[in-house]
């Protein structure tokens, strides 16, 4: 695996990350819905974290990334093709990849979508449901939470980072 992510720039993200990966896996499993703050603070941590956790010469590359992303998400969104939190999260997202991981990271989330969509489906059915009834993710037919999968794939890609990043 050749990652281009430094160990040591996955190491200073993933702890701030991480939890607000998984708070927005559960929120969009509950709402259906990616909150704002959560992209925020999502954001606000790559604004802070990445000065210490990059070459300056290469922060704001990241941070142009956002916008491409966010321009990238704003046409799928108007085409329906995915939701404006999603597009919003992955935006966000965005500076914390390298941009030579960008093929691995798609790797990445295609095998969390799919997990991610085989495990909700299977808790759906299962009595996992009955501790969270009131889910709104589970009474959407063909409508998925990505914020299940986006949240998973920016976590793993970061703990994959920390362990076998340049």
């Amino acid at each position: 695996m050749d990652m281009q992510i430094t160990t040591y720039s996955a190491m200073w993200f993933l702890p701030f990350v991480a939890p607000i990966c998984f708070y927005v896996a559960w929120s969009d499993m509950r709402s259906m819905t990616i909150p704002n703050r959560a992209v925020m603070m999502l954001l606000g941590v790559f604004v802070v974290v990445g000065l210490i956790a990059l070459p300056l010469a290469e922060y704001p590359w990241r941070l142009l990334q956002v916008v491409a992303v966010l321009l990238v998400g704003m046409v799928l969104n108007a085409g329906g093709a995915v939701g404006a939190g999603d597009a919003k999260f992955a935006a966000a997202a965005a500076p914390f990849v390298a941009s030579g991981d960008a093929i691995f990271l798609s790797m990445v989330f295609a095998a969390t979508l799919l997990a991610a969509w085989t495990t909700h489906r299977l808790a759906k059915h299962s009595p996992i449901r009955r501790m969270v009834p009131d889910w709104e993710s589970w009474d959407q037919g063909w409508d998925f939470p990505m914020g299940l999968a986006l949240g998973g794939t920016l976590t793993i890609y970061l703990i994959l980072g920390s362990l076998y990043g340049a």
